[in-house]
């Protein structure tokens, strides 16, 4: 692999997203499901490479063209490139923005915190169980796989490309492709039955309009830019700083970010290897990926700007450009080499946990939302939803047309929200420890503790923001 290939490779994304940005706005279907243009890229990138076009025409006998129309440079780069990306992505989580107090968080967003974080570790239980009962028994798939729906629906496209070493790592590859299909079907799945939802809730009395107009039309209005080439993570909470610093001096602070996020890599590893890991004890933390610890680089970069009154030096507009830029690359470049054959060959399990994780999202939805959030529950209980599905930009797509003028406070309690939650579930540090404590410890302590959790935040919820309270 030269530096050319990269080049190239990276040219040819590029060209990908116009032409997928092109095709989105000429097929209406695509604009109302909410597709991204990376995802309609990276479907286009597997269409034309050698798992479909290529094995079409080896098919009908023209064995030169069995590469379809990428060639093989490209797809290495391309396979490389999500495992690194992944970093930028998370570091630029919360760089340029305004860090609370946890008592402020916790005082807008409380029950935010508590619905999401009793979805998020119920994916785990629902896979889990599925695993145990059906299909390692059954399927002879591995106990992993239980980490599937959370990774794949809760941490979304980038999540699931950015853990593929980890998944190899423990003689899982397969995982990563399943994660990644079942990001795919989240977005969608999350699209059409949340707007379902949002239309049984203004039918039923449980949602009340108060704009004029199309609301579905004015939320597409608002985030269509959003969704092309803008991360899936946060963009209600902050206010925009004056920033003069070029766009080159930005990827600086992502790189500082980075890179301490790698020194607390490195003194992890050094430290369990020096306690528990010594004479081959228990392995983790060797296998923590860099991607979480590079959220926690950028958090403590931010701290640093805010504590130093620099905080202004940095727009949060550039950051997140940066992030979605890396963001869009790594979709396309995943989705553009994802195995077709690993998903055939699991078709059975993927199709099961695709349906129990809908099931789990919809059914935490309905039930838990109004007994957790106190006020506004089935607006609020949106995004929620929608981030359980896959994507964040979803829940505030969902939110958006369920509560046009954000009279509920939703936007900002769902903002403050992702402070205490991505950094633990939804591709933090507990979604990229799952797999190798499956692998480890097993999957039923692994169940145990997320049932816990699980029981934990429902019972905290509704005992102490719940509309009774």
């Amino acid at each position: 692999m030269t530096v050319t290939d990269v080049f190239v490779a990276l040219l040819v994304a590029g060209l990908l997203l116009v032409l997928a940005k092109l095709i989105r706005g000429a097929v209406p279907l695509f604009r109302s499901l909410f597709l991204p243009a990376s995802v309609i890229a990276g479907v286009i990138a597997l269409l034309i490479g050698p798992q479909v076009s290529g094995s079409l025409l080896a098919a009908i006998g023209v064995p030169a063209a069995a590469g379809g129309a990428l060639p093989e440079a490209v797809l290495d780069v391309w396979e490389g490139l999500p495992s690194l990306l992944i970093s930028v992505v998370f570091a630029a989580l919360f760089i340029g923005k305004t860090i609370p107090s946890l008592r402020e968080i916790w005082r807008i967003a409380g029950p935010q915190v508590a619905l999401g974080q009793a979805i998020a570790w119920g994916q785990y239980v629902v896979g889990i169980l599925l695993v145990l009962v059906l299909l390692t028994p059954v399927f002879g798939l591995d106990p992993i796989a239980g980490a599937l729906i959370e990774i794949g629906f809760e941490g979304g496209h980038g999540t699931a490309a950015g853990l593929a070493d980890t998944f190899a790592t423990f003689g899982f590859a397969a995982g990563a492709d399943l994660a990644l299909g079942l990001a795919t079907v989240g977005l969608v799945a999350g699209v059409l039955i949340g707007t379902v939802l949002v239309n049984w809730g203004i039918r039923t009395g449980r949602m009340t309009l108060s704009e004029a107009g199309d609301p579905v039309e004015s939320a597409r209005a608002e985030t269509d830019d959003d969704l092309d080439d803008v991360d899936d993570r946060e963009r209600v909470t902050r206010q925009e700083g004056q920033a003069t610093d070029p766009l080159s001096i930005h990827v600086g602070y992502v790189a500082i970010a980075i890179s301490l996020g790698w020194l607390l890599q490195q003194a992890l590893s050094a430290f369990e290897r020096a306690t528990w890991g010594r004479d081959g004890g228990v392995e983790l933390l060797v296998h923590m990926p860099l991607f979480p610890l590079a959220m926690l680089g950028g958090v403590a970069l931010q701290v640093v700007l805010d504590r130093t009154g620099r905080a202004a030096l940095v727009d949060r507009k550039l950051i997140n450009r940066l992030g979605g830029f890396a963001l869009d690359l790594i979709i396309v470049a995943a989705l553009g080499t994802l195995s077709l054959g690993a998903l055939g060959g699991n078709l059975g399990p993927f199709v099961l946990l695709a349906l129990a994780g809908i099931v789990w999202n919809v059914a935490a939805y309905l039930l838990l939302a109004p007994r957790i959030i106190p006020e506004y529950a089935y607006e609020r209980g949106l995004g929620d939803f929608g981030q359980s599905m896959g994507m964040t930009v979803t829940g505030l797509l969902l939110m958006r047309i369920a509560d046009p003028q954000n009279r509920s406070g939703g936007l900002e309690a769902f903002g403050y929200k992702q402070l205490l939650f991505e950094p633990v579930v939804g591709g933090g540090l507990f979604t990229a420890a799952s797999i190798p404590l499956i692998a480890q410890f097993g999957p039923v302590p692994v169940l145990v503790f997320t049932g816990v959790l699980m029981l934990f935040w429902i019972v905290f919820g509704v005992r102490t923001f719940g509309p009774a309270r």
